[in-house]
């Protein structure tokens, strides 16, 4: 009996730490844990599918989070006139404040800064491509300037679905599109904070664009954890 009871015990601990293994970010049938900021995008979630589509205003953000250290997983697929990403580690300024890279524009209250992994089926600045992290609303600047974006953005099937994997541990971030690695640098700007599925401002006329995302999940690493 002793020997039983001991088994079980190992079942149940097993089941424990597989079931708190991987969060599912994108089941249900409602956004109800999320948080939408910022533009007047519009998001909804269908069949494990998380679809965002763009309105008026500036870069809208669906957010969840604080998160620190993780593993982020999901596929997306994007329309190809439309920019996108998803933020990791990301805030909203708490009151009007300059830009850092452009001191003389101003960040409203409430606006998006952060690490953001890039979706785009377009390169048009140097560094720039899928799965290189932007710094959102601040530096706004490629925080990889060692990326080869010509060669890495050949990675990213533009219209269709593309599998993204972000790992943020400590200072160090790193990502892989469709099981290519990308970006892996350092930054110790942000230890925490919200991820943000975006979707990108679009000019007056043009549109509606959609981006949408599915198999969403995170994964929370613990102190030490060694991670591919």
């Amino acid at each position: 009996m002793r020997f039983v009871f001991s088994a079980l015990l190992i079942m149940v601990g097993s089941l424990d730490v597989s079931a708190a293994d991987w969060v599912e970010l994108s089941e249900g049938s409602t956004l109800k844990d999320w948080t939408k900021v910022g533009g007047g995008a519009t998001y909804v979630i269908e069949d494990g599918v998380i679809t965002g589509t763009t309105g008026p205003g500036k870069n809208t953000f669906l957010t969840r989070g604080p998160y620190s250290d993780f593993v982020l997983e999901f596929e997306v697929r994007c329309d190809p006139e439309l920019n996108s990403g998803v933020q990791i580690r990301s805030h909203q300024y708490t009151k009007e404040t300059p830009q850092e890279s452009k001191p003389n524009r101003m960040r409203e209250k409430g606006e998006v800064y952060g690490y953001q992994c890039e979706i785009t089926s377009k390169t048009n600045r140097e560094n720039g491509c899928a799965g290189n992290f932007w710094d959102e609303g601040r530096r706004t600047r490629w925080l990889d300037s060692t990326v080869k974006a010509a060669e890495k953005q050949a990675v990213y099937k533009a219209g269709e679905w593309n599998a993204f994997r972000v790992v943020a541990q400590g200072s160090r971030i790193r990502s892989s599109v469709n099981g290519v690695p990308v970006a892996d640098f350092k930054d110790d700007r942000d230890a925490s904070g919200f991820i943000g599925l975006q979707v990108h401002s679009i000019k007056s006329g043009t549109g509606p664009f959609s981006v949408s995302w599915k198999k969403v999940r995170i994964r929370e690493l613990t102190d030490g954890e060694k991670v591919k």
